[in-house]
């Protein structure tokens, strides 16, 4: 009987990431509730220290990349149902040149 509670528990434990639920996290998935989810965060800062401790420069690159137009989406862009200004997209557009230098900068100009 101790058997089967314990696999009783262990399935309902990870019925939350069974494949259909995942994609439909995915699907429902905003960038607001994204930048608030805690496994994402979670995940995102085991990324982060496995890359730190491999001293993996290409993985603590694309983890900027990613986190830094995360920021940037979130922080120019109007939400929903606004229309898209002028105001709104330069800010876009310059933090995508500043996010690129860096990534330039660090794979091509910078040597170790």
């Amino acid at each position: 009987m101790e058997k089967q509670e314990l696999l009783t528990k262990t399935k309902d434990a990870l019925t939350p990431f069974e494949t259909e639920n995942v994609i439909k996290f995915l699907q429902n998935l905003s960038l607001k509730s994204a930048m608030e989810n805690p496994w994402l965060i979670g995940g995102f800062l085991i990324v982060f220290f496995y890359a730190v401790v491999k001293r993996s420069k290409f993985v603590l690159l694309t983890l900027f990349s990613v986190v830094a137009l995360m920021v940037l989406i979130c922080y120019t862009f109007p939400p929903p149902g606004d229309e898209l200004q002028l105001s709104s997209t330069l800010p876009f557009v310059f933090g995508g040149l500043v996010i690129g230098g860096v990534l330039l900068y660090f794979n091509f100009v910078k040597t170790e």
